[in-house]
């Protein structure tokens, strides 16, 4: 079998076991404290390589406000979550439930989350192997 083909199909199973553990990762993520919320936003804003500016002007805040968000001086409301989620790539499902807006996510919902969320949401990967799978999903599936 060529290289490339393996390599292929090594990325599909890991793409294949992300995706089946993300719902578990999102069945979760409505437990996770309210004070959770801005360390997930930074780290997000890491994988998605923006600074602090960058994201705070796609998300139509300040700097300082977002800022304050991360250090969980302030809960964002509903609406700066959806820019954030927009500017992030990340579902608004996803971050309003990291919030406790949301109740968890029902198991047999037909919202299933893309591969690359599902990569973003595995606890089991640090940021370096989030960036490496992103980047390598990326090249076989296209951007």
């Amino acid at each position: 079998m060529p290289k490339a083909a393996r390599t292929a199909g090594d990325v599909a199973k890991i793409a294949g076991d992300v995706a089946k553990t993300a719902g578990d990762v999102a069945k979760t993520a409505g437990g996770v404290a309210k004070e959770g919320i801005g360390e997930f936003i930074r780290a997000q804003r890491g994988l998605a390589q923006l600074s602090l500016r960058q994201l705070a002007k796609a998300a139509k805040v300040s700097n300082a406000y977002l800022s304050q968000v991360e250090r969980g001086v302030y809960k964002p409301s509903a609406k700066v979550l959806k820019h954030l989620s927009e500017a992030l790539h990340v579902s608004a499902e996803t971050l309003y439930a990291r919030a406790g807006l949301l109740d968890e996510r029902d198991p047999d919902s037909d919202v299933s989350p893309s591969v690359e969320e599902a990569i973003r949401l595995d606890p089991r990967l640090n940021t370096e192997q989030k960036e490496t799978l992103i980047r390598v999903y990326r090249g076989f599936a296209g951007p």
